[in-house]
């Protein structure tokens, strides 16, 4: 019988290789926080928060990309997203889908970072290799 179970591990790699990507991208782009003063659009908590999202993004994403303490990692980076669907929806007050920006995004990557915590890194990951 053919099963296209044999690709998990590839699937797996895949969906870090994504989801891996997309954070460090995101995290990347805070970094021009540092360089920022508190202001009325941007009060002094709200930016230390997001300096330290740059930090913790980036290096989750490091991590996830190449399968290094994956579900450690992808465990934060659902933190992050729930973080970031909590604002979006009580502060925010944005809607699953919104011109201005919903969380729907947001969602699938909370969905992918637990099926990472949940599954692994797969067979081809630092993870692996360390016997982790």
């Amino acid at each position: 019988m053919f099963t296209l179970s044999v690709y998990g591990a590839l699937a797996l790699l895949c969906l870090r290789i994504a989801l891996g990507v997309i954070f460090i991208v995101h995290g990347k782009a805070k970094w021009g926080m540092w360089k920022m003063q508190p202001s009325e659009q941007m009060p002094a908590g709200m930016l230390v928060k997001m300096k330290i999202l740059a930090i913790t993004e980036t290096l989750g994403g490091i991590a996830v990309l190449f399968g290094f303490l994956t579900q450690l990692a992808a465990l934060g980076l659902a933190l992050i997203m729930l973080g970031a669907m909590d604002f979006k929806i009580r502060t925010m007050k944005r809607h699953f889908v919104d011109s201005a920006g919903g969380w729907e995004f947001d969602l699938i990557l909370l969905a992918a970072s637990l099926a990472l915590v949940l599954l692994g890194s797969g067979a081809w990951a630092i993870d692996t290799l360390l016997f982790l």
